[in-house]
């Protein structure tokens, strides 16, 4: 068998591998559909540069793809992109050679980001963008020797590198500068929904396992990808539509939102400002809601629930009782004995005997959020209390006497929409908003100007209400298109065109608003790689952002939290041993199990392939005269 039919076979059987062992990850529809859809954008960039000599966004995508959603995604990515692109660009010898050293760069990706934890930075990624772009020519190089026939030897190999010296440094640069301009965002954006797919499953029967369907998914979905990508499907499903814009919107959010922490660990109303627990409640929900556990959020080695805890003795009103309850809960941490304080039992003695808070609509409504999420009762009376302030015009007002604004509605729809026998108020209340909507898509409180957050309350009414926001127009612009036109170019969103107050406590809540998210906010895991030992902080299964069990599924009794409270919060203060994260039964496994496996397979695959290229070239050389 002749030397380049030996380096061919090798390289197939490790594309093959590799997708056998992507095949095995059992990836969920969601994570096929993003695979998808970066192959395309993938694909896409590399024909658009394709004028350009050798700058290729190819090997930014498949290495960024690798880092923040692990090895099989970064390899189907890159090997999908290779064998795709090249139906455009011209097939032949060297497409398995590009499938491989793409795939590769997905692999390399995900190494990156085991070994630095994922807190690269935006530098960081660039150096390795450019060195993946610098070992991919590097690779190619060995394929043009090895395809080609001819002498196989080093001088041989040296005189095709150097030649190829000026395009390889082209690759290279351009990696970087893509990077440079638009890495960390893409990835902000990738580690959103990887934290939105992750779920545990048990292992399924035999008969219920997909066999080949994931690959034939995953092929169909690019092809749907790519022909959405060139004009072929609704905008609204493209890269570029509604939905990709409001998910990086929100990464941008969150991505300033997590810059504004102050080195005690709290939050101000600005950047600039001084912490205080009111500030950092509204911010450690507005991480919660957009996905990210507070815990794993650290300025100078304090955390946002470390210095809650430290600032215990100035939680004293309703409001203050009822956020920092919502914001622990969201942390998977239990609020019946923090810093030596029962907060659930203090806010059931704030309660009225009407079941009112304060009779306020607004308290009684984040009332109703804070039982139902630390799982107590009196949520039921609360929520009956509320329904019997309806207006006559289907919205709430701030008090029992008060004309009806957007914020009470949208909080007390929020409310009622986890409570029984609330359907026709909910109704009427999305009726209010529907009438109170302003032309430019957004709301006002109380006849003042049109601002995010009133925009905001409603837009989470709404989404509790099970109405898509989108689908609310006035004037042609929806809500979601105003909060968009008020966000700044570091992410963080304005209080309205004119003003730019309180800018975390507004982006905190803008945060939710875009994502989906209503409250309750459900427990939010951990990231993957935080350290483990301890008891669990959250109940198996609560998903993160929007994901979500039920309306109910994130409560636990108090019984079962008494034991973990004390743990729990001495790793939030870095007194203790870390939460740790789910408990699973030993048949459970996770999808990331499968990227390891198929990381590990690959990654042995491409030794293989490399070691059988040098014994094939030195077996060669001892035939030479």
């Amino acid at each position: 068998m002749s030397w380049e039919a030996t380096a061919l076979i090798v390289l197939v059987a490790v594309l093959v591998a590799g997708f056998a062992w992507y095949e095995r990850s059992r990836p969920p529809s969601q994570v096929v559909a993003l695979v998808a859809a970066l192959a395309a954008l993938s694909v896409a960039g590399r024909l658009a540069f394709d004028p350009i000599p050798n700058v290729v966004p190819t090997t930014d995508i498949t290495l960024i793809t690798g880092y923040a959603l692990g090895g099989p995604a970064g390899f189907a990515v890159g090997a999908l992109s290779a064998l795709v692109s090249n139906l455009w660009l011209g097939q032949g010898p060297w497409t398995p050679w590009q499938m491989v050293a793409w795939g590769s760069c997905g692999l390399f990706g995900a190494a990156l980001a085991r070994a630095s934890g994922g807190r690269l930075g935006r530098f960081g990624l660039a150096a390795a963008c450019g060195f993946a772009g610098l070992a991919y020519g590097a690779f190619m190089d060995l394929s043009v020797m090895v395809t080609y026939g001819g002498e196989q030897s080093w001088d041989r190999y040296l005189a095709l590198s150097v030649r190829g010296i000026p395009f390889n440094i082209a690759h290279a640069a351009g990696n970087v500068a893509i990077a440079l301009v638009a890495g960390p965002a893409l990835v902000r954006m990738l580690e959103r929904f990887r934290s939105r797919f992750e779920s545990r499953w048990t292992a399924a029967p035999p008969a219920a396992r997909a066999g080949a369907g994931g690959l034939v998914a995953l092929l169909i979905a690019l092809t749907t990808s790519l022909s959405l990508a060139s004009g072929g499907g609704s905008a609204e499903a493209g890269a570029g539509g509604p939905a990709a814009d409001a998910a990086g919107a929100e990464a941008q959010a969150l991505g300033w939102l997590q810059r504004a922490q102050n080195g005690d660990g709290g939050f101000g109303t600005s950047p600039a400002s001084s912490s205080s627990a009111g500030m950092t409640g509204w911010a450690v929900l507005g991480l919660e809601g957009a996905g990210r556990n507070p815990l794993d959020l650290r300025r100078a080695g304090t955390t946002p629930v470390a210095y809650l805890r430290s600032t215990a003795d100035s939680v004293r009103t309703t409001g203050d009782i009822e956020r920092t309850i919502l914001a622990l809960r969201g942390a998977g941490l239990e609020p019946r004995g923090f810093a030596g304080q029962d907060l659930v039992a203090r806010l059931r003695g704030r309660r009225s005997r009407d079941g009112s808070f304060s009779h306020q609509i607004n308290l009684t409504a984040f009332g109703v959020f804070a039982l139902k999420a630390a799982g107590a009762p009196g949520a039921g009376r609360a929520s009956a209390w509320l329904r019997r302030q309806q207006n006559g015009d289907g919205g709430w007002g701030f008090s029992t006497a008060a004309s009806s604004d957007a914020d009470s509605t949208g909080a007390a729809l929020q409310a009622l929409a986890v409570s029984s026998h609330s359907s026709g108020a909910v109704r009427r209340g999305v009726h209010y908003l529907r009438g109170a909507q302003r032309p430019g898509g957004g709301w006002a409180l109380s006849g003042a100007s049109v601002n995010a957050q009133s925009t905001a309350w409603a837009v989470q009414g709404l989404l509790a209400a099970g109405v898509s926001p989108s689908s609310v127009r006035r004037g042609g612009r929806s809500p979601l298109d105003y909060l968009a036109s008020l966000q700044a170019g570091d992410g963080h969103y304005r209080y309205s065109s004119s003003s730019d107050q309180t800018p975390v406590w507004v982006t905190s809540q803008a945060v939710m608003a875009v994502g989906g998210q209503a409250f309750p906010v459900e427990p939010v895991p951990r990231r993957p790689g935080a350290v483990k030992g301890g008891p669990s902080a959250a109940p198996a299964g609560a998903g993160a952002g929007g994901a979500k069990a039920g309306k109910d599924g994130g409560k636990r009794s108090a019984a079962a939290d008494q034991g973990t409270s004390k743990a729990a919060e001495e790793a939030a203060s870095g007194e203790g041993a870390p939460v740790a994260a789910e408990s699973e039964p030993a048949s459970a496994r996770t999808s990331d199990k499968g990227s390891r496996g198929l990381t590990w397979g690959v990654l042995a695959g491409t030794v293989v392939l490399l070691g059988a290229i040098w014994a094939g070239w030195l077996a060669f050389r001892r035939r030479l005269p």
